[in-house]
């Protein structure tokens, strides 16, 4: 047990005015083992101090632990054991078991990799443009905008991540098992929303090509009533990826007859400048908390949980726009936290 300097010089003091152990420990200043110990080594130091204990023998020196930092920094994956051996070579004589804290001194932590699309050098000049071209947008200008996306939703959970809490011993308790199937059913989904809501959401029939005639219809059938809902007579301006489908000719033309303004040109592997990417996680957590069994009972729950989205979720998903362009800019159009 740790205890503050003005505690033990407090018991010191009782000690030296008279009193016995027994006479401080029912002041409850202190543990009854914790005085005895203080009275104990005062009378044997004549000190207060805690003495400090030596320990082993650091093994390595602060340029060699400089040199671990920057074996680690040429591979972000290598392993304790990969990294000993490497420092080792280099006339270190120390195991994982010491690469490990020192590691962490300098803030270098285990953990699983993110999972983000490979951005190629073109893709990194067009979200460099698109980000500068939007820079000055407010969360006013974002909430004009319709966004919108395709997304894909399995049977079992498998949607998404699922933590559990468990005792020893419970790993496969049933209530503790993600359960899963080598080919679970997918249902495609394609669904918009803005900063006054979700939007329409329609579920792809099965085997159905999503091509450039579904894409019209389903923008005929779903994106227009959206629009007329969230934005009325006003200038509508609408986001979609750079899918074949959606960039074919005739899409082009005929949201330009609607009088629909493109959002862009959208930089390619950039799902984390598109806010429904967050609705879609939130959407899928849902839906796995439901643990529907099959195929019409997932369909019923996507749509279910797809309305029961709040405005204000949505909101806030539009108003965080500024803020995560400017992270990207920031990290020079990198991925980033989004």
């Amino acid at each position: 047990m740790v205890t503050c300097k003005e505690t033990r010089a407090a018991i010191i003091v009782l000690h030296k005015n008279g009193f016995t152990g027994k006479d401080i420990v029912a002041t409850k200043i202190a543990p009854k083992s914790t005085i005895y110990r203080f009275i104990k080594n005062f009378k044997e130091r004549g000190s207060i101090l805690v003495k400090k204990a030596s320990g082993l023998p650091r093994k390595s020196s602060k340029r060699q632990d400089r040199l671990l930092k920057r074996i680690q920094l040429r591979d972000r994956s290598a392993t304790s054991a990969e990294l000993a051996q490497e420092w080792q070579q280099a006339g270190v004589s120390a195991s994982a078991s010491t690469v490990r804290p020192r590691l962490l001194e300098d803030g270098l932590v285990s953990r699983r990799a993110a999972k983000k699309p490979l951005l190629s050098k073109k893709n990194i000049r067009d979200r460099l443009i698109f980000c500068r071209k939007y820079s000055e947008w407010t969360a006013e200008d974002w909430g004009k905008v319709i966004f919108s996306d395709e997304a894909p939703f399995r049977l079992f959970g498998a949607s998404g991540k699922r933590l559990v809490r468990r005792r020893k011993g419970e790993r496969y308790h049933q209530s503790c098992v993600m359960p899963t199937v080598k080919h679970p059913d997918t249902i495609h989904v394609w669904g918009c929303f803005s900063s006054k809501g979700v939007g329409s959401l329609t579920i792809l029939p099965k085997n159905t090509a999503m091509n450039k005639e579904w894409y019209q219809n389903t923008l005929q059938q779903q994106l227009l009533p959206t629009i007329q809902q969230h934005v009325g007579e006003e200038q509508c301006i609408f986001q979609h990826d750079g899918a074949p489908c959606h960039k074919a000719k005739v899409i082009t033309k005929w949201l330009g007859d609607q009088n629909v303004e493109i959002l862009g040109p959208w930089p390619g592997n950039s799902p984390d400048l598109n806010p429904i990417e967050n609705l879609w996680s939130i959407l899928k957590r849902r839906v796995d908390k439901q643990k529907p069994t099959n195929s019409d009972t997932l369909q019923e729950v996507i749509m279910k949980e797809w309305v029961a989205i709040s405005q204000d979720l949505a909101q806030k998903l539009i108003e965080i726009m500024p803020s995560r362009i400017a992270e990207v800019l920031k990290k020079k159009c990198q991925h980033c936290k989004c």
